[in-house]
């Protein structure tokens, strides 16, 4: 199976299907996919949206940023939703001296634990249900919101922590054509914010360290933003396969 997946307007479209999970079984090919935003879709981009299939678009962009760019164009069968992650703004966090880059985003994904539950939990809620199958979620660049979403959603699947990292690293070959695009159309998110762009895998383990250590494992904090133990069954139900 084909993981990333080329768009014209989508610059970081790929399924996280493939990798090994619990008790053997991997994870299902075509049934989860992340992305960036999709609101850029259009002509043949959408005729291959919409081959897949995919059922539920799962958003987890802020409310302004929706109104600003617009959502993924309306299709019949298509079921939209929008579970902001709340969290600092970013810019509000300078980078210091002598902090490495990967320590800077970990925390960041931290802060969206800490602040966006109502986000995630509704994402992970949706992901888990075999109904919204195939489902895609996705942020601005599909690498941030997105990779901690997927991060978990791997995590409780079974996936080795090294698997998870290397899936969020790929996104760094997707980021040099978005920055490019964005220094084209809108510059100020990128201007002398390099760091933000950045995938290093360590920030997504040193994540999944420091979560388990705040909350004893991955499982215990979905349970703790309302993720039930028979959501997480079918989650892995659906999402793994022989």
């Amino acid at each position: 199976m084909q993981r990333s997946l080329t768009f014209a307007s989508n610059f970081n479209f790929r399924d996280v299907g493939g990798y090994a999970g619990l008790d053997g079984r991997t994870v299902r090919w075509r049934r989860l996919f992340r992305a960036d935003s999709l609101h850029r879709l259009k002509g043949d981009d959408l005729v291959t949206f919409g081959e897949l299939g995919v059922r539920t678009v799962i958003d987890l962009r802020r409310t302004r940023e929706v109104e600003r760019h617009g959502r993924v164009p309306a299709a019949p069968g298509l079921t939209y939703h929008n579970p902001v992650i709340e969290h600092v703004e970013w810019n509000d966090v300078p980078l210091l001296d002598g902090v490495p880059r990967a320590r800077w985003l970990a925390d960041r994904y931290l802060n969206f634990a800490a602040d966006g539950t109502a986000g995630i939990g509704t994402a992970l809620s949706l992901i888990a249900d075999p109904a919204a199958a195939p489902a895609v979620v996705h942020c601005m660049a599909g690498k941030d919101r997105t990779g901690v979403v997927c991060a978990l959603t791997l995590a409780l699947l079974g996936v080795s922590d090294e698997d998870i990292a290397a899936d969020y690293h790929l996104t760094e070959a997707s980021m040099d054509s978005l920055s490019e695009y964005l220094q084209r159309v809108n510059p100020s998110p990128v201007t002398d914010k390099y760091h933000m762009f950045e995938c290093p895998p360590e920030a997504i383990l040193m994540f999944l360290t420091d979560l388990r250590a705040l909350h004893g494992s991955v499982g215990d904090y979905v349970r703790s933003i309302g993720i039930t133990g028979q959501q997480v069954a079918a989650l892995r139900d659906h999402l793994l396969g022989d």
